[in-house]
């Protein structure tokens, strides 16, 4: 009588050279198994050697004297005959090898396995655990072990792993960006280099509304190829990461992802100047990716520490908020002291974009959003600091609509309660339409109000195809500021456009034809005027530009619903009252990049000294129907009347075309003569030279 045994074969195949599992392969087959396909006939197998293996096994006498448990692997073969061959036997004793191989040698010749039809030889390996068991047994003990783990409330460690992380499969990254509807950094020189592909005579796009997607603009310029003429020939990791490529560049399948570190670095030197040197030190990481075609998303963190020439430092500390902070510093944010003399001011910016069909896009984002053709904008610019925003586009037929709502700020200490400042909302909206293929229009409107009365986010104005103006009125005149604007831009050929904008603050018809310059009037318009490929050099583009804003544009009878956020305009930077004439010119030739700007103002500030507190209608933040010195004969220039010149060049040499990190040296020329010097309004001539390494994914207006 056989003596009680325990038995547990555990069956894995060998991977094999010769032999792999493929739907054409076939277990050898013994006779019991006869008919048996797949998965059955594995099953069957196993069983048959295990059955086979538990009758005949015999332990040596003194293991079982001892009670010996242990393992025997067996490494065996399956001949093209059908014969059984033992390989290799791993035992702590060598009578349980030789009983192995006894044992095996008695197995029967059976059907051999095959491959595509054709007899093969295969290897398995059998684990033997001592004392023995029959297959009902060790199945019936499998069982009830499944069983009582249910039910005990003692954790059974877990030797298994998940194979998931290994069955990832990666690609080769081929910029996927390049496709995606991830929106593209604004700046004006990365703009420049495809802005005369985007405005050629006939094409259904709408460059007025900014940022662009690397999707929109590929369609007329191929971003892919474009970059893959800028990249080195490097072949270590670190050339690689430094000339061509993102720091860290993952694609699968449907998704993609790279990190970056972010770098602005200035350093110069002011004169005049209170400071030995000027300098910006910026470290930051930006993160992209899309998941699918439908969602991508880009997020940038900086840590910024600097100072500036002294004519920007005076601005950025007369706009400083409630609270203690010394300064905003303009397009960037509340700034704190960083030493004695600089400023520490952190940004973040994020944008979520999904876009589930051809025509519809939408964005959820902290940043800055810009309206226009040109290098300024009277409707929506990007001289602010960001702002929280929600943004959608409607693309069909020769039509774009852009609805974008915003979330702003009013710091100012009058409006500040409980160390919290004021809260507003705007909404906005852009019509542009293709007439023809050389001419297009657009229609804007925008409303800001206040939370007053804790109105909060008003959804009268949620409705993307309302008349915002008409909403606003039935609230109450003094609950908004709306404001109206239209566009328009004719493409002459495919290297010379014309452009302009036209901005209604307000508007009294019976003023207008007594002609007496009521202030009521409040308009503002730009004229302006691109020339690609100029004298037929290719990549030269010279542009000029005519900005023109009346006194009391942007400012509103309560100051906490004027157009701006931080205590900056969200309009043109100069806010009101003042004339502007600007000349650009622009080139690149591969990395090599040469940008130059000429800006000749007229501006009317305001005294605000002892003898002279008269708001003369550039100070947005002033309520226009508090010490108005004039109804009538209001012009341009009124007030303290100063004559701003600015000449600024700057060249460099494009290092990495992924991140548009930019070697650079800049030149700032400044002279600004107001008749009357006040605080604010400083007479000088200020020359500032400065040099830098910066990733260029957002624009620096030094132009106050």
């Amino acid at each position: 009588m056989k003596k009680i045994f325990s038995f547990i074969l555990l069956f894995s195949l060998v991977s094999n050279a010769q032999v792999r599992q493929k739907n054409t392969e076939r277990f050898p087959v013994f006779p019991a198994c006869e008919g048996m396909e797949f998965s059955a006939l594995e099953t069957c197998f196993y069983n048959e050697v295990q059955t086979f293996v538990y009758n005949k096994f015999k332990v040596p006498e003194h293991l079982n004297q001892s009670n010996f448990k242990g393992n025997v692997i067996v490494l065996f073969e399956v001949t093209n005959q059908g014969n059984f061959k033992v390989i290799y036997v791993d035992a702590v004793d060598e009578t349980l090898v030789a009983e192995s191989k006894r044992v095996f040698e008695q197995l029967p010749k059976i059907s051999p396995a095959t491959y595509n039809g054709q007899p093969t030889y295969a290897k398995y390996t059998i684990k033997i655990a001592i004392p023995l068991q029959s297959v009902a047994e060790s199945k019936a003990l499998k069982e009830a072990q499944i069983e009582a783990e249910k039910t005990s409330s003692v954790y059974k460690p877990n030797d298994k792993f998940l194979t998931e992380l290994d069955s990832i499969k990666y690609k080769k990254f081929d910029n996927p960006q390049f496709q995606s509807h991830l929106n593209i950094p604004f700046s004006h020189s990365y703009y420049a280099q495809f802005d005369d592909e985007m405005n050629q005579v006939g094409a259904n796009n709408h460059t007025a509304s900014k940022p662009f997607s690397y999707a929109e603009v590929s369609k007329y310029y191929d971003l892919a190829a474009e970059n893959k003429k800028l990249s080195k020939n490097k072949q270590g990791w670190w050339g690689k990461k430094f000339w061509n490529e993102n720091l860290v560049e993952v694609q699968g399948e449907d998704y993609w992802f790279t990190l970056n570190p972010i770098l602005d670095l200035q350093f110069g030197k002011s004169d005049p100047s209170v400071s030995s040197y000027t300098y910006v030190n910026t470290r930051g990481i930006q993160f992209n990716g899309g998941l699918g075609k439908e969602i991508n998303f880009t997020t940038t963190v900086y840590e910024s520490q600097g100072r500036f020439a002294d004519y920007f430092n005076r601005y950025a500390e007369s706009i400083a908020p409630a609270g203690g902070n010394p300064a905003i510093i303009p397009g960037i944010g509340i700034a704190k002291s960083f030493k004695s003399d600089a400023y520490d001011f952190p940004l973040a910016e994020a944008n979520l974009a999904y876009t589930p069909s051809k025509f519809i896009n939408m964005n959820l984002g902290y940043g800055r959003n810009f309206i226009g053709d040109g290098y300024r904008s009277l409707l929506l610019g990007d001289g602010a600091s960001p702002y929280p925003y929600f943004k959608l586009n409607t693309s069909f037929w020769k039509i774009k609509y852009t609805n974008i709502y915003t979330w702003l700020k009013d710091v100012r200490p009058e409006v500040t309660l409980d160390r919290t400042y004021a809260t507003k909302f705007a909404a906005s909206h852009y019509l542009s339409l293709n007439v023809t293929k050389r001419w297009n229009i657009g229609l804007f409107e925008s409303v800001v109000w206040t939370n007053k009365n804790n109105r909060g986010f008003d959804m009268s104005f949620v409705n993307p195809i309302i008349f915002y103006r008409s909403v606003e009125f039935a609230s109450s005149a003094r609950s908004g500021n709306a404001l109206l604007g239209l566009t328009s831009k004719l493409k002459w050929n495919n290297q010379i456009q014309f452009y302009g904008q036209f901005l209604l603050d307000e508007f009294s018809l019976s003023d207008v034809k007594a002609g007496d310059k009521s202030w009521k009037n409040k308009f503002g318009y730009q004229l302006g005027a691109k020339y690609f490929n100029a004298f037929n050099i290719k990549n030269l583009l010279l542009q000029a530009e005519y900005n023109v804003v009346r006194p009391y544009v942007y400012a509103h009878s309560e100051a906490i619903t004027n157009y701006g956020h931080n205590n900056q305009s969200l309009g043109h930077q100069w806010g009101g009252n003042f004339r502007e004439l600007i000349a650009i010119a622009r080139y690149h030739n591969g990395r090599y990049f040469a940008d130059a700007k000429i800006t000749v103002g007229k501006r009317g500030l305001d005294f605000n000294n002892e003898t002279n507190t008269y708001n003369y209608g550039s100070d947005i933040y002033r309520d226009y129907d508090l010490e108005r010195p004039y109804d009538t004969g209001v012009v341009i220039g009124q007030g303290n009347k100063t004559n701003v010149f600015i000449a600024d060049l700057q060249a460099g040499y494009l290092i990495n075309p992924s991140t548009n990190m930019k070697f650079y040296g800049s030149l700032i020329y400044r002279n600004f003569t107001p008749s009357t010097e006040t605080a604010l309004a400083v007479k000088e001539s200020t020359t500032w030279f400065s040099i830098g390494l910066r990733c260029d994914i957002f624009n620096w207006y030094f132009d106050y």
